[in-house]
């Protein structure tokens, strides 16, 4: 995998749901098109991450049935929805195997060995942090999971469910939110528990190429006592369960791409413990509510921690680009994320133009393509392939007043490899802004990369630099031949 990866989000059911609709007949991963994993090659991607592809679990599905959270999301949108095609959340495992309805551990053995062919990894989904509620672990072995055992909790009663020994385990859950009433909360402080947990890792690790692990966080020492201390108390254990799962891992498989959704400012303490890609949610939030400034400092943290951060305007937990940021907006985000080190994650539906998210839940999510917004992020990832954007180095461009103050609306970097330069300019405002630009280490033709125009610089404009206007939300990326 290229350094600063570009990664696809699928989400499985829904994707070949779609597959089905535009080709008349059922798809499994076994038999996806080849002309999908064609254009993935064509346009970039160094990983497809298939989200949702593990056993469904009955339990979880009854309960987003019967959701009206769930219920009223896709009815906004699609108000003739039929409830039969609801199916339970991706992140309520009930085991680690492929569902038959996608085509089983088989399937995604054949589509994992075709997408090697073409120099694309397959990652799939880790859910730490909890089981499903009918998961066959959860009455096998409740230890594994925080329980009370047969006398239900003195408090926090709404957190327990029994299952069907009368056990009171909890649910899954994130401290500053209700639990997960679809989940069974592991409990990390139990060797065992982390041994399962890690023979898990271990039979997924042999299905691809790397894991995104969900909410990664909730399975540190000190988080997993501070949400859970009235109900396991003792003390932190000795080591992270984490550095002992990847180390565990890449043992077999050294090569194996970890890849953390973490908030909190726990970013870096997760990436010291080895995950390759850490998210980055800060950026997001500062593209979607901050100015400039603001990205410009973030984009100022120490290298290390850039590399190793997943950058992105869309995901399945977030709303869709287009309606979040605005149309314009949500491209110029996109040019950023495209253009910056660390790996660079798009989920489909946002390159297709997706205009409104639905739940996980629903797979039968029929949207129009925005051709439009399918040409320029085409455009985009064809741009955003060349080598220097993936060998080159890094570094922010400082520029300067044109006459007003809009310059400060405006980011700039540049990325360097031998004699190619790139510079990438986007004045992330919605008005018209201009700057001075210094163009020293220039020389001979430059190349605007989105319209394809062809400029011829004097020597004099390279000694004394040159003016740019930017429209709103306006992208330009130069390509020049380094001096």
């Amino acid at each position: 995998m290229r350094t600063n990866p570009h990664i696809l989000e699928i989400n499985t059911r829904s994707w070949l749901h779609r597959l089905s609709e535009e080709y008349g007949h059922p798809f499994t991963l076994g038999d996806v098109p080849e002309e999908f994993l064609d254009r993935a090659k064509t346009l970039g991607f160094d990983a497809i991450w298939l989200m949702g592809v593990w056993q469904e679990s009955p339990s979880a599905r009854a309960i987003a049935r019967a959701s009206k959270e769930v219920q009223d999301q896709i009815r906004a949108v699609k108000p003739d929805f039929n409830t039969e095609d609801i199916s339970a959340s991706p992140y309520a495992v009930y085991d680690y195997v492929v569902d038959d309805s996608l085509g089983g551990n088989e399937a995604i053995q054949k589509l994992r060995e075709r997408l090697r062919e073409k120099g694309i990894l397959l990652l799939l989904d880790f859910v730490g942090n909890h089981m499903a509620i009918d998961a066959p672990v959860v009455n096998e072995n409740p230890d594994l999971f925080i329980n009370t055992g047969t006398q239900g909790p003195s408090i926090h009663k709404d957190w327990f469910f029994q299952n069907k020994n009368g056990i009171y385990i909890a649910h899954g859950r994130d401290p500053y939110f209700a639990p997960w009433t679809d989940t069974a909360q592991l409990n990390y402080f139990n060797p065992k528990t982390r041994e399962f947990m890690l023979n898990n890792l271990r039979r997924i690790a042999q299905m691809c190429d790397g894991v995104r692990c969900d909410m990664a966080m909730l399975a540190l020492n000190k988080v997993h006592r501070d949400t859970w201390w009235e109900f396991i108390g003792g003390d932190l254990p000795k080591e992270e369960f984490w550095l002992q799962a990847l180390t565990a891992i890449r043992e077999d498989h050294p090569e194996f791409v970890f890849i953390a959704e973490v908030y909190w400012g726990l970013e870096w303490e997760i990436q010291e413990m080895g995950f390759d890609y850490t998210y980055d949610k800060v950026l997001y939030d500062r593209l979607r509510f901050s100015n400039p400034e603001d990205i410009k400092g973030h984009l100022r943290a120490e290298h290390l921690y850039q590399m190793r951060s997943l950058r992105f305007t869309s995901n399945h937990d977030e709303e869709e680009a287009l309606k979040a940021f605005g149309r314009e907006k949500s491209l110029a985000a996109s040019v950023i994320i495209a253009t910056l080190p660390g790996a660079r994650l798009f989920h489909l539906f946002q390159i297709l133009g997706r205009s409104t998210r639905m739940p996980i839940q629903y797979a039968h999510d029929s949207f129009p393509i925005e051709e439009e917004v399918r040409a320029y992020y085409h455009k985009l990832f064809t741009i955003a392939s060349a080598p220097a954007f993936h060998g080159g180095q890094w570094s922010m461009y400082g520029v300067e007043s044109a006459g007003d103050d809009t310059f400060h609306n405006i980011l700039a970097w540049q990325w360097k490899q031998m004699n190619t330069g790139k510079l990438v300019v986007i004045n992330y405002s919605p008005s018209p802004a201009q700057a001075h630009v210094t163009l020293k280490g220039f020389q001979g033709e430059i190349t605007e990369e989105f319209s394809g125009r062809k400029i011829n610089i004097s020597p004099e404009v390279i000694s004394q630099g040159a003016t740019l206007q930017l429209l709103p939300y306006e992208s330009k990326i130069f390509t020049y031949t380094v001096h």
